[in-house]
């Protein structure tokens, strides 16, 4: 083919190298810490009434949410994926945090073609023109770890998904500088979250090596092949390599705006279906599961639900399983004796908890439990009901707001639930904006769960 026009517009160059992305990230921690100490200072001088405090801290908020999201999007990779984990749920931040981060679960700024060029070039040591017919240089869609080109191959057209250079390099120095921010917004000790932090840099490690998304893509697929209007891309691995992924192009509709548009009931019903069938085989029966559940990565065609990017996986073994579901057993959940040893068993509870403390942490599960199962125990359930979504918010902000469990010491509950308890989070909040009514299989209710114990 002829060599592919060159765009004018994206992000023509990417900070690669870690010393370079650290002083990035640095430049913007300064620049936050700055904006706080004008604010404390402003307060320290002047006798502001309630409303202007309250409208001083909003803009400080959104100054700096601005000033990291902008640094994060720019520099791509582990900065920008943190931003979209932490965004999913919108209790878990500020408000001004949760509104910019947010940004980052649909299209992040493009590279710009030359560097694109560059790096599937030196993946397979030949020009674009002699892998591609055709290969637009625009991106279709920008991500945190790489973006997606639409191209021509054997006559079909397909997504090329380009990583973006020196992510994958500097994703242990970038977590690094960017742990101490993410604390600061979450009001976190660094000891008591530190198994979290391994696990959310253990699972980013993986999204950077497209051979292992390649490789569980297709497991995911032949396994789930039995799933009713379940649907998967199929690759091209001749066109595949560590960094750059080939497969069909869908033409679909994103999860959002599907839900958002004029579907029947019926319609809806069925694709909700289908997502619950999809997570609930995965978990329950594969022990594998997509773990990436926002809108962008789903879409619907002809009534069908089409599942995109397995970059994020999450296996886990059957006795993490066998515990963690153990919560959502009513039996358990009434016992005054088991359901304290299924939170010790876990973690939750830990051995030098006092008794305040352990009652503290006992409530607040039994209450988490009561909600987040609440599905499991019909034999169908009506997700756009808003009182059940409304109580799960409350339950988060409220949880967000009690300084006394900021204060609870120790590393709590295993690092495998981290991404489990985000799959479910985001399988629900996707199943409400459906407006969606599943049917929740009797063979499987006893063994089915959500979020568990803490959220």
């Amino acid at each position: 083919m002829d060599a592919p026009p060159e765009p004018t517009t994206g992000q023509d160059s990417i900070r690669s190298t870690p010393l370079s992305r650290m002083a990035a990230l640095a430049g913007a921690g300064a620049s936050v810490g700055m904006n706080y100490l004008k604010y404390y200072g402003k307060r320290a001088v002047s006798s502001q009434n309630p409303e202007s405090s309250a409208a001083a801290r909003t803009a400080l908020d959104e100054a700096n949410a601005s000033r990291i999201y902008g640094t994060f999007s720019q520099l791509k990779g582990g900065p920008l994926k943190l931003a979209q984990m932490l965004s999913m749920d919108d209790q878990l931040l500020p408000a001004a945090y949760a509104a910019e981060f947010s940004k980052a679960q649909y299209s992040a700024p493009p590279l710009s073609w030359p560097l694109v060029r560059r790096t599937i070039e030196r993946e397979f040591r030949q020009p674009v023109e002699a892998l591609f017919q055709q290969f637009t240089p625009q991106a279709a869609h920008g991500a945190s770890i790489g973006q997606v080109h639409r191209a021509v191959l054997a006559g079909q057209p397909v997504a090329v998904k380009v990583q973006y250079p020196g992510v994958a390099e500097s994703l242990a120095s970038d977590l690094r500088v960017v742990k101490p921010v993410a604390l600061q917004m979450l009001g976190l000790r660094e000891a008591d979250v530190a198994h979290y932090f391994k696990e959310v840099e253990a699972r980013l490690a993986e999204e950077t090596d497209y051979t292992m998304e390649l490789r569980r893509s297709q497991e995911l697929a032949a396994a789930c092949a039995c799933l009713k209007n379940v649907r998967f891309p199929a690759f091209h691995p001749t066109h595949c390599s560590t960094r750059v992924l080939t497969m069909e192009w869908i033409d679909g509709e994103p999860l959002d705006r599907y839900a958002d548009g004029p579907a029947s009931q019926a319609e809806r019903n069925a694709i909700g279906q289908a997502l619950w069938d999809f997570y609930d085989y995965q978990v329950h029966t594969l022990l594998l599961f997509h773990a990436d559940p926002h809108p962008g990565n789903f879409l619907v065609r002809e009534n069908q639900l089409w599942v995109l990017d397995f970059g994020c996986t999450r296996a886990i073994t059957r006795e993490f399983h066998d515990r963690q579901f153990a919560l959502l057993d009513p039996a358990v959940l009434e016992d005054p004796v088991a359901f304290p040893a299924a939170l010790r068993a876990l973690d939750i509870l830990l051995p030098e908890d006092s008794p305040p403390v352990a009652g503290k942490i006992l409530a607040l599960a039994r209450q988490s439990v009561s909600l987040l199962a609440r599905p499991l125990l019909n034999a169908t359930f009506d997700f756009a009901d808003p009182a059940f979504m409304k109580a799960i918010y409350d339950m988060g902000e409220a949880n967000r707001k009690d300084k006394s469990l900021r204060q609870l010491r120790g590393a709590r509950g295993p690092a495998e639930s981290v991404y489990l308890n985000r799959a479910f989070f985001g399988l629900y909040s996707l199943l409400h904006r459906l407006r969606a009514e599943v049917v929740i299989h009797p063979a499987a209710r006893s063994s089915q769960a959500a979020v568990a114990a803490l959220p």
